[in-house]
């Protein structure tokens, strides 16, 4: 592949995740208003939360099967219009089934859209030589900020799930679109569809499970976050209730900007110790929230949170691609699929603990669990780490 093409393939890629933390992001600030617009009572609102992540399991798993005879550009193409299109359903409904229908279509597209776009960014890494991943999840984190904003500005000024929704699917989904053609799968492009995922024997379990483990750890602490966040700061730290919208912001913001540097600390040191610095940052943030005298203390570990567990994530699914070369698209999938456990387990576990004991204690319950990283983190180094620098192989492409 030409470096245009690398460049025009990276390109699309880094729209497509900015397109999609804006469709997630619109989703899932605007739970109470899809709740109140289908009248889903408190007892079944779980069902229906639960019932997208599970689905999205199912999406990643079926990727897997599909990407050994259609390449995942192929996938990704298709899948990111259903995504979005399930967005405006959910928006545009009136029933209970309408509702049930979009969530689910949502749920199954978007484990394949997750699924299909870490595989083209791992291999599009590999091809350019060096690490690049980071900048596609800080295009997500941008796109959900946007999302957030968009989603705030919906309530704010009492619009319809419909008319809040509709002008970023028609402005986002023909650009996402159109900016397909250019999608680029990498050093998997000299390939048949029938090699993918082929070459290096089937992917042991056993051998990604520790990268498994960590992914679930990672979204346990981004569901501590996101789902309790508010809660904590205004029940717990005794802010106001405007204050208490602040922390996800912020801990998004931290996120973005931790992505979007943290490709060259993977270029400088390595990905084992970006990995462990993010969890030893992530575990501070932790105790910081959970020891904090007030709502200001409680924002801080906030910030250090979203520094910390922003590089996990992108480098587990590198990680993935490193271990098992010849079958990258496998792993990923098998990795996404984790990416779900986490979000499942994340806020229920939380809360019990949380209504049991308390919530300061739970806190520490993330804490622990990302610190656990530390135990796994030479998995990140199973294959060279360092792109560029000199510390591994020769880079294979050289382009911006």
């Amino acid at each position: 592949m030409t470096n245009a093409g690398l460049r025009h393939g990276r390109a699309s890629l880094t729209l497509s995740f900015f397109v999609q933390g804006v469709t997630f992001a619109l989703l899932v600030t605007r739970i109470p208003a899809i709740q109140d617009r289908y009248g889903i009572s408190d007892g079944l609102l779980p069902v229906f939360l639960a019932a997208v992540p599970i689905l999205a399991g199912v999406g990643s798993v079926v990727t897997e099967k599909v990407v050994v005879r259609v390449r995942p550009r192929i996938v990704l193409r298709w899948a990111q219009p259903v995504v979005m299109l399930a967005l405006l359903g959910a928006g545009a409904g009136n029933t209970l089934w309408e509702a049930a229908l979009a969530l689910a279509a949502f749920g199954l597209a978007v484990g394949a859209l997750d699924a299909s776009m870490n595989m083209m960014g791992v291999s599009l890494q590999r091809a350019y030589g060096r690490s690049i991943m980071l900048g596609f999840h800080a295009a997500y984190s941008l796109g959900g900020i946007a999302g957030a904003s968009m989603a705030w500005a919906g309530a704010h000024w009492d619009l319809s799930l419909l008319v809040s929704y509709l002008p970023a699917v028609v402005v986002l989904l023909p650009a996402a679109f159109v900016g397909s053609r250019w999608y680029a799968d990498g050093a998997s492009s000299e390939k048949g569809p029938q090699d993918q995922g082929k070459g290096a024997g089937p992917v042991s379990f056993r051998l990604l499970m520790p990268l498994c483990l960590v992914m679930s750890f990672a979204y346990i602490g981004d569901s501590t976050v996101s789902n309790w966040s508010a809660k904590y700061l205004q029940d717990v730290l005794g802010s106001s209730e405007q204050l208490s919208t602040l922390p996800y912001n912020v801990y998004m913001v931290t996120t973005l900007l931790g992505r979007a540097v943290g490709d060259l600390g993977v270029r400088r040191f390595g990905a084992v110790t970006v990995v462990r610095s993010g969890s030893v940052l992530a575990a501070a943030g932790f105790v910081v929230v959970a020891t904090a005298g007030g709502a200001w203390t409680g924002m801080f570990g906030f910030t250090l949170l979203g520094l910390g567990l922003c590089v996990i994530v992108p480098q587990t699914f590198a990680a993935g691609g490193r271990m098992f070369p010849g079958a990258s698209d496998t792993a990923i999938a098998r990795l996404n699929v984790f990416n779900y456990v986490g979000f499942l387990v994340g806020s229920p576990l939380v809360g019990a603990i949380g209504d049991a004991w308390s919530y300061r204690g739970a806190m520490l319950v993330p804490m622990v669990l990302v610190l656990a990283t530390l135990v796994y983190a030479k998995s990140f180094g199973a294959q060279p780490a360092r792109y560029g620098g000199g510390h591994e192989r020769p880079r294979t492409a050289d382009v911006g």
